[in-house]
């Protein structure tokens, strides 16, 4: 461990003394900070192998092909995509108050989890780009929650590894909350409206790109986002995210 890592690791076991941790989501005390009491961690549901090696939903252990019905029939601009945890009422305690009510400390909690079910795509990956919020909305809120969770997962791992760019794209247009949208709206809601900062085009240009947000719902935010750098010159674009809403995709897919 290095100089900086291990004067880290000092001022958390000092910060663990004048405040004991507290479990993140119903502020017991726990041994470690960003711990879960055990009734909280039993409640939240990880997403683990097998799961659609392209858009990262889980898979039953029976099934042969490595992709989901939903991706053979209408696969992603994206490469591939991971999720922690399964969006539901346990991750919304998590991920909402990081998102709404200033819990910044949440993303440290939230990117072990991350860094771990997207391993192999931060070992492939040149630069980590979250998902930009309008100039409207970051004026608001005063943090991008997805340039939170961005630099907790980078946090620790030295120099290696990819780099994060937290201002790569641009969000034209102030959209409405996509939270009510079914798919093929949000599709069309976030058709456009993201943009390469021209400043970083050349670092966009023929790189690795993991792009970093909060909630992969149906992807379309994803999917406009990728669309975007690929049009840039990225030479792949894959998504890592904090948690993932079961697909909706499937309910507007042609019977077959």
């Amino acid at each position: 461990m290095d100089a900086i890592g291990l004067l880290r690791r000092a001022g958390l076991a000092v910060l663990d003394l004048v405040v004991p941790p507290q479990c993140p989501t119903c502020d017991r005390i726990v041994p470690m900070q960003g711990g879960f009491c055990a009734a909280c961690f039993e409640m939240l549901t990880f997403l683990v192998e097998p799961c659609c090696d392209r858009c990262g939903s889980q898979l039953d252990r029976r099934r042969v092909t490595p992709f989901c019905d939903t991706c053979i029939e209408d696969p992603p601009i994206f490469s591939r995509a991971r999720a922690a945890l399964a969006y539901d009422a346990a991750s919304r305690q998590l991920i909402l108050p990081l998102k709404n009510a200033n819990r910044l400390e949440l993303a440290s909690t939230l990117a072990p989890h991350m860094a771990r079910i997207g391993a192999a795509l931060l070992s492939q990956a040149d630069i980590l780009v979250p998902v930009p919020l309008h100039v409207r909305r970051l004026r608001a809120r005063g943090y991008n929650q997805s340039v939170l969770l961005a630099r907790a997962i980078l946090r620790g791992r030295g120099r290696e590894g990819p780099v994060l760019i937290p201002d790569a794209m641009l969000r034209l247009t102030h959209t409405p909350p996509l939270g009510d949208l079914g798919a093929s709206e949000r599709a069309r809601t976030v058709a456009n409206i993201f943009a390469i900062r021209p400043s970083r085009a050349q670092a966009i240009a023929g790189a690795r790109v993991l792009l970093i947000d909060d909630v992969l719902t149906s992807g379309a935010t994803a999917n406009a986002c990728a669309r975007t750098l690929r049009e840039a010159g990225a030479r792949d674009v894959s998504v890592l995210v904090a948690a993932r809403v079961a697909d909706p995709r499937a309910e507007w897919l042609p019977s077959t």
